[in-house]
């Protein structure tokens, strides 16, 4: 193929701390494979996501644009099938594209809502509800229940493309041992019983673990879904292989996501008193959420089974990481064993590799596990390594300001491709040619709420800017402004936002947030005419 049609392997884990990585710093956790793209790549480590929810930031990866623009603002929100994504032009100019594991881009749990819709004036009509969105028949152009768990109970046939861009899916839907999809039947042809070994209900007895969420699967390891999605990657990259055309896999895996499950030799890899803590594990900070979410906890009234993020002591933290790192080192091993596939296959050579997650967790960091709305490190900022063949600066590392918005735009470089009028991030090719290239100032972070907060009557809003120096998060709720000086105070304990100083810092702060935010409003459609 020519020079500039590279194949590309997209691999993306699920709630991935920066740290939970060795490339990354951690001294503990046993990341070899991984570790192995960053020595040959190159590791972006000021990388962040547009939004620190699932739904809304993998949206962002498909389509470039700030979950504001392209429209799945808040987990709930299917991304629309008319949205243009990097996969339509790269299969308008010759790519095969695939999806093995997790997509996320439409409602799973075949739950409703999680909050009410606001409701207007009782006296007046409401519209009908062809007309009760900013757009008629909004959910009427194609069927956005293909990744409900209720559709694969009722009717497990595979989903087919081209879906959101990708002609080819095998499907992983929630998390755990507990995984649907495509997934499902090839564990039922392997474990007939499968049913009753999953979920914390035939659970495999450990009372070593108390924090919340954590179980240990009756699954075997053989079988976890992590595993799967080894199996069909590795299957999928041997049928691409037999064709001359570019390929882009994306390989997502569930995992690290909560509920903490690693099967088999994987639960107990790690002692949870050998983990590293951070020094704010066990601290919260003062912060009128996480005092509430103290007292909720204290009271025995937090929502520990859920999404939202609860407060954890020291030992339930140790706990999490250790079955975190054991996730996470499973995924190593796969990764493992896919790069060896495409060295097999005699693609390495042709085949362009990044990984990253599209969130991070609090994981014991002021007291927090999960997350949502509170802006700290470990939930905004991801990996990123990006591994060319034939990389002559492989392991160094890139400092520059990054978001989700930019692997869009990166994927159609990297196959020479344009991007399409609305994509809002950057190529990151620029920087990988020239890390001191000219970039940006200032990433924004946007959030909002799918279901009421454990402080508030309803969800909550959150937006942030993070430039070189600091962050500023602010909250449609809260007459809170948070300011941290990340050079100096990189664990974010010490909230500048009322000091005189931080006043200064803040107006400079609330202009690049303005300046920004204008930057990503909407450019598309472009004119058809002079008016």
């Amino acid at each position: 193929m020519p020079a500039h049609r590279k194949n590309i392997l997209f691999i993306t884990t699920d709630q991935h701390r920066v740290d939970h990585l060795g490339c990354y710093g951690n001294p503990v956790i046993a990341t070899p494979h991984i570790d192995a793209l960053a020595a040959r790549g190159r590791r972006f480590t000021r990388n962040y996501v547009a939004s620190p929810i699932c739904m809304p930031n993998r949206a962002t990866m498909m389509t470039g644009r700030m979950p504001s623009v392209h429209g799945l603002h808040c987990n709930g929100v299917p991304l629309a099938l008319r949205s243009n994504t990097f996969g339509d032009l790269l299969r308008a100019s010759g790519y095969r594209t695939g999806l093995v594991g997790k997509s996320h881009l439409q409602n799973m749990t075949g739950l409703p809502p999680a909050t009410v819709a606001p409701q207007a004036n009782p006296a007046l009509t409401p519209p009908p509800a062809a007309l009760s969105e900013t757009e008629k028949a909004m959910w009427s152009d194609g069927n956005y229940n293909e990744e409900s768990l209720k559709r694969w109970q009722s009717d497990p046939q595979p989903i087919f493309g081209p879906y959101y861009g990708f002609d080819e899916i095998e499907l992983c839907t929630m998390h755990g041992d507990m995984v649907h999809g495509d997934y499902d039947g090839w564990l039922k042809q392997r474990l007939p019983n499968a049913d009753a070994a999953r979920g914390p209900a035939n659970a495999l007895p450990d009372d070593r673990y108390t924090v919340p969420q954590a179980y240990r699967t009756s699954v075997p390891e053989e079988f976890y879904p992590t595993r799967y999605i080894q199996e069909r990657t590795v299957a999928r990259l041997e049928s691409l292989a037999q064709s001359d055309s570019p390929f882009f896999l994306h390989c997502s895996f569930p995992d690290p996501h909560h509920p903490f499950t690693p099967p088999g030799h994987y639960w107990d890899m790690y002692d949870p008193a050998n983990v590293p803590l951070s020094p704010i594990s066990g601290h919260p900070a003062d912060h009128p959420i996480i005092t509430r979410l103290r007292e909720l906890r204290k009271a025995g009234k937090a929502k520990t089974l859920g999404t939202v993020p609860f407060v954890v002591d020291v030992e339930e933290t140790r706990q999490a990481i250790a079955l975190t790192y054991g996730m996470i080192t499973m995924i190593d091993d796969a990764v493992g064993a896919i790069v060896t596939t495409l060295e097999r296959l005699g693609l390495a050579d042709t085949t362009t590799i990044i990984f990253t997650s599209d969130h991070g967790d609090f994981m014991g960091d002021h007291g927090l596990m999960l997350k949502s709305s509170l802006h700290y490190d470990g939930l905004v900022r991801v990996p990123l390594i990006w591994c060319d063949p034939g990389e002559k600066n492989g392991g160094t590392a890139i400092d520059a300001l990054t978001s989700t918005i930019d692997l869009a735009p990166s994927f159609l470089d990297t196959a020479g491709l344009a991007p399409f009028h609305g994509m809002q991030g950057r190529s990151l090719r620029p920087l990988l040619h020239d890390p001191k290239a000219d970039w940006r100032k200032a990433v924004l972070i946007e959030e909002d709420g799918h279901e009421a907060f454990p402080c508030f009557d309803g969800p909550l809003r959150t937006r942030s800017i993070v430039t070189q120096r600091h962050r500023m998060s602010i909250y449609d709720k809260l007459p809170l402004v948070e300011l941290y000086d990340l050079s100096t105070d990189p664990l974010e304990q010490t909230n500048l936002a009322d000091t005189p100083e931080g006043a200064r810092i803040r107006a400079g702060l609330f202009e690049e947030m303005s300046r920004t935010m204008m930057e990503m409003c909407d450019w598309s459609p472009f004119p058809t005419g002079r008016a």
